[in-house]
C-alpha cells in the first residue's frame, strides 16, 4: 500500500507540465536537479537552529539585554489557591462578572462565574478578580524574553537577506523575471541555491517546533497559517523545479523582516524617536514589497508569464494558491500597519504594536471601572460582594446606609 500511494503521489501529472516526464530530468555527473529527498535534511538543520538559537539568547541576547537597560517589570504574584487555579487552568483564564447593577443585591442573587468562585473560595469577588489579573500577567512573556526572541530573528533575517542577495545578484532571473521560465523544468540546481533553499526551510521548521514557547501574539492564528503555507510552499516548489520563484519569494519576505525586528529591539529598551523612525521605514519597505514587488513580481509572473511556456497542470494551481494565501496575509498585516501609520500622523507618536498582548494594572482597571459605574449613576463598596459584609449589615439602620444621589454617594 505504501508503495502504491508513492507512486501517486509522485505522479509527473502533479508536479510537472504536460509533455515532461521524470525521466527527462534524470541526473548526470554534472547535472543535478532538486530531489524531494533533500528536504528531510531540513529536519536536523532546524533542530541544530534551535540549539544555536538557545544558545545565542543565553550567551548573548540575554546579557545584552540587561546591558541596554532592558528590564522586566515586577509583578505581584497571584497566592496559592487550588480552586482558581483549578478554573484558570481548565476552564478559562477571564471569568465573566455579573452586572454592576446586580450586584447591590445579596450575591445568591447576582449570576455570573466571578461571584460564583467568590463564594466557593469565601473571598471578596474584588479579591478573586485581582487574583486572576496576577495570574494572567504572570503567563505574559517578560520583557527580556520578547528583546532576545527579536535579537534572535534579526539575526536570523539579516543574514537570510544578505546571503540571498549574495546568492542572487548575478542571477538573470533577479533582473528579467521571465528568466524564471527559460528551460523549464530543465533548470539545474547550483550548490548555491540548495543551500539557501535549506537554510530557510529549516528556519521556518524551527519556528515551528518552538511555537508554543514563542511570544504569542494577537495574530497568532495567522502567524501559524503564514508557517504553513511558507513550508508548503519552499517544499513543493524545491521538489517541482521552482527554485527562481521561490528564491524570489525568500529574498522579497527578508528585506522587510529585517526592520520589523530591529523596531521591537527600540520598543523594548524605550528608545521611542528610534523605534518610531525604524518603524516608518519598516512600514515603506513593507508596504512596497508586500504589496507592489511580490504582486508584480511573483504572481503575476507565476500565473500569467509562466502560461507562455505550458499549459496550466496541478503544480501550476497548487503553486499559486499558496503564493495567494500568502498575498492575503500581506493584506492583513498591511491594513494593521497603515493603522498605526494613520495614529501616528495624527497623534505624532506610535502607539503599542496591535497584535501585543497589554499587561494589566490593578491601578488601570479599577479606576476605569469606577470611572464607568460613576458615569452610569451606579456605585457600590467592593466589601459589598462578600457574604460576610451583608450578613453583618443586614440589621444596621437605614440611615446610616449608603445611598445614591444623581449617581453620587451621600450620607445621611
Amino acid at each position: 500500500m505504501a508503495r502504491s500511494l508513492n507512486e501517486w503521489l509522485w505522479q509527473h501529472e502533479f508536479w510537472l507540465p504536460p509533455g515532461i516526464t521524470w525521466e527527462d530530468m534524470q541526473e548526470s555527473e554534472d547535472v543535478h536537479y532538486p530531489q524531494p529527498r533533500d528536504l528531510l535534511l531540513s529536519f536536523p538543520f532546524a533542530l541544530v537552529l534551535v540549539v544555536v538559537r538557545y544558545a545565542f539568547e543565553r550567551a548573548i541576547a540575554l546579557p545584552l539585554s540587561s546591558k541596554l537597560g532592558v528590564r522586566d517589570k515586577q509583578r505581584p504574584k497571584a497566592q496559592p489557591n487550588p480552586t482558581l487555579e483549578a478554573f484558570y487552568s481548565t476552564r478559562c483564564k477571564n471569568p465573566e462578572e455579573a452586572s454592576p447593577f446586580l450586584l447591590c443585591f445579596p450575591l445568591d442573587l447576582a449570576p455570573g462565574e466571578l461571584i460564583s468562585l467568590a463564594k466557593q473560595c469565601d473571598l471578596p469577588a474584588r479579591k478573586v478578580e485581582k487574583w486572576f489579573r496576577h495570574r494572567r500577567n504572570t503567563d505574559r512573556p517578560s520583557l527580556s524574553k520578547k528583546f532576545c526572541e527579536a535579537c534572535w530573528r534579526f539575526t536570523f533575517y539579516i543574514t537570510s537577506f544578505i546571503t540571498g542577495l549574495a546568492v542572487l545578484y548575478d542571477k538573470p532571473w533577479l533582473w528579467d523575471h521571465r528568466e524564471c521560465w527559460t528551460g523549464y523544468p530543465q533548470q539545474p540546481l547550483q550548490p548555491s541555491l540548495f543551500w539557501y533553499y535549506l537554510l530557510e526551510l529549516s528556519f521556518y521548521w524551527s519556528l515551528v517546533f518552538t511555537l508554543p514557547f514563542d511570544v504569542k501574539r494577537k495574530d497568532f492564528k495567522e502567524q501559524i497559517v503564514h508557517h504553513a503555507a511558507t513550508i508548503f510552499l519552499i517544499s513543493f516548489s524545491y521538489c517541482a523545479n521552482y527554485i527562481r520563484i521561490g528564491t524570489l519569494v525568500m529574498v522579497i519576505h527578508d528585506a522587510s523582516d529585517c526592520f520589523l525586528e530591529p523596531t521591537k529591539i527600540f520598543n523594548y529598551m524605550k528608545w521611542k524617536k528610534s523605534c518610531d523612525s525604524l518603524f516608518m521605514i519598516f512600514s515603506a519597505v513593507f508596504l512596497i514589497s508586500r504589496l507592489v514587488i511580490f504582486p508584480y513580481t511573483v504572481l503575476y509572473n507565476t500565473y500569467y508569464y509562466s502560461m507562455e511556456i505550458f499549459e496550466p497542470f496541478f503544480g501550476y494551481y497548487f503553486v499559486n494558491a499558496l503564493l495567494i494565501t500568502l498575498q492575503l496575509l500581506h493584506v492583513f498585516w498591511s491594513c494593521l500597519i497603515i493603522h498605526m501609520v494613520y495614529k501616528f500622523i495624527l497623534q505624532g507618536t506610535m502607539e503599542k504594536d496591535m497584535r501585543s498582548d497589554t499587561e494589566e494594572s490593578d491601578k488601570d482597571e479599577e479606576g476605569e471601572k469606577m470611572r464607568e459605574k460613576e458615569k452610569n449613576g451606579i456605585t457600590y463598596f467592593s466589601s459589598v460582594t462578600s457574604n460576610s459584609y451583608i450578613q453583618r449589615n443586614e440589621s444596621e439602620p437605614l440611615n446610616n446606609r449608603t445611598h445614591l444621589t444623581n449617581g453620587h454617594v451621600k450620607e445621611r
